[in-house]
């Protein structure tokens, strides 16, 4: 091939399809530009610290939770904080009851003698005279405790990211 061939070639092959063609690139003896593979996104990990976010950013847009516990409440009296507290009470059941099945680690009666099932420290914590080998037979119950039974969260959008409890919002006038 001549060299103006090749020039010409060359050019509108580039031009329009953006590589040079096979028989430039042997005529030349180059190599053929071996395309890199393209690197896949990298998948994201899911924590157990995205559920906690997630739940504590329902929480905040069910019922604006993350607020309440992050403003100095120490201004206002106990009437408007209790007011408050009533509706922040019965929206914060309301969403952990949509997303969560709890149930009592122990379902006994506050303030009766329960004998122990279980001499797990994870399960029941042992208060007051505890004898020195961890060991009791039982004692008054002063809180059931709670287990999560099931969870059922959903997924977390794609491209959110899960340590922005809530997004700023910003009221175009």
């Amino acid at each position: 091939m001549s060299r103006i061939a090749l020039a010409f070639s060359s050019f509108f092959s580039l031009l329009f399809k953006g590589k040079l063609p096979d028989a430039v690139i042997a005529a030349l003896n180059l190599a053929p530009k071996r395309e890199a593979p393209r690197p896949q996104a990298p998948v994201r990990q899911v924590s157990a610290a995205d559920g906690a976010l997630q739940m504590l950013g329902m929480l905040q847009r069910d019922s604006r939770l993350v607020d309440f516990m992050m403003e100095d409440i120490s201004s206002y009296s106990d009437d408007q904080v209790g007011a408050a507290v009533r509706s922040l009470h019965e929206q914060c059941g309301q969403t952990l009851k949509r997303y969560l099945k709890l149930e009592p680690v122990i379902d006994g009666v506050e303030g009766t003698y329960t004998k122990m099932s279980s001499n797990d420290p994870a399960t029941v914590k042992l208060l007051g005279n505890v004898p020195a080998d961890g060991k009791a037979p039982g004692g008054t119950l002063r809180h059931k405790g709670w287990r999560a039974q099931s969870i059922d969260l959903p997924p977390l959008p794609a491209g959110q990211n899960p340590s922005v409890i809530a997004p700023a919002e910003i009221e175009i006038e």
